[in-house]
């Protein structure tokens, strides 16, 4: 009985252990298992020697693969259509250099969105306006977006308020040269690249935040931290988990894009 219960804890500590792999890895492992799969029902002769076939079998085992292993839902679509995908490309004769221009393309785009799962956002000419509103007529205001993509949201706030001053951090590269050229000829914005979570925010009155539910606990944990009483966190279209916002606001847009407003006063409050 000792050792049944031992091989049990440890089939159940491998399968969290699976569960527990970061993104990029449980795609690899997904995609793996459902090629050594296919080739092996191949072999078999389960499925007629086909190359459509192994592909339509590849992918459907790739997709319950990831399931299973509780990928985020958008990896299915991706699992399903990678073999196709790459099927089609083979029909194409493209030169192998156009794959590598593609592959650095994406790279510099999304940078580490596969480890930290925060994909480019760009915050519409609604959600704009919505912030400008939490921007009080006071001069001087400091306000920082953390994940700034392309300037969407700060290069047209600059140009509302030229009395208040606005900085972006943004780790991949491409998005980031975008905003430095867009924001060219503003002298009351600064964009930086990097991760967020490595600069201060303290003495922001306004941290804005369009990132995915992963991110939010340790945003929150980090304002809290660092940010003054009185300022504000404003989160595009995640909430942090747990915690109550002082404020909804319904943009408006096709989207259905809402903020969740945080004030750090009223925080104090809640854990006083």
């Amino acid at each position: 009985m000792r050792r049944r219960g031992s091989h049990y804890r440890t089939e159940v500590g491998g399968g969290r252990a699976l569960l527990a792999l970061p993104a990029a890895l449980k795609a690899l492992l997904a995609q793996a298992s459902a090629w050594a799969i296919s080739i092996l029902l191949l072999g078999l002769e389960v499925i007629p020697p086909q190359a459509w076939v192994l592909v339509l079998v590849q992918c459907a085992l790739a997709a319950l693969a990831a399931f299973t292993l509780r990928s985020e839902p958008w990896w299915i679509p991706i699992h399903l259509g990678f073999a196709p995908a790459l099927l089609l490309a083979r029909g194409l004769a493209i030169a192998p250099g156009w794959y590598l221009a593609a592959f650095a393309a994406l790279v510099a785009i999304y940078w580490t969105s596969f480890r930290t799962r925060v994909p480019l956002y760009l915050s519409n000419r609604a959600t704009v306006s919505a912030v400008a509103e939490l921007i009080t007529p006071a001069d001087g205001m400091k306000i920082l977006d953390i994940g700034s993509g392309t300037g969407s949201l700060l290069i047209p706030l600059a140009r509302m308020r030229p009395d208040c001053n606005f900085r972006g951090i943004e780790a991949a590269p491409a998005p980031y040269l975008v905003s430095r050229i867009r924001s060219r000829g503003l002298h009351n914005i600064r964009f930086d690249r990097g991760d967020f979570f490595d600069h201060p925010w303290g003495g922001y009155d306004l941290v804005y935040a369009f990132l995915s539910p992963i991110p939010m606990q340790a945003v929150w944990d980090k304002a809290r931290r660092e940010m003054s009483p009185g300022h504000i966190l404003v989160s595009n279209s995640f909430p942090v988990p747990g915690r109550k916002p002082d404020m909804v606001i319904e943009v408006g847009d096709a989207r259905g894009t809402r903020l969740f407003v945080y004030n750090q006063q009223s925080t104090e409050k809640q854990e006083n």
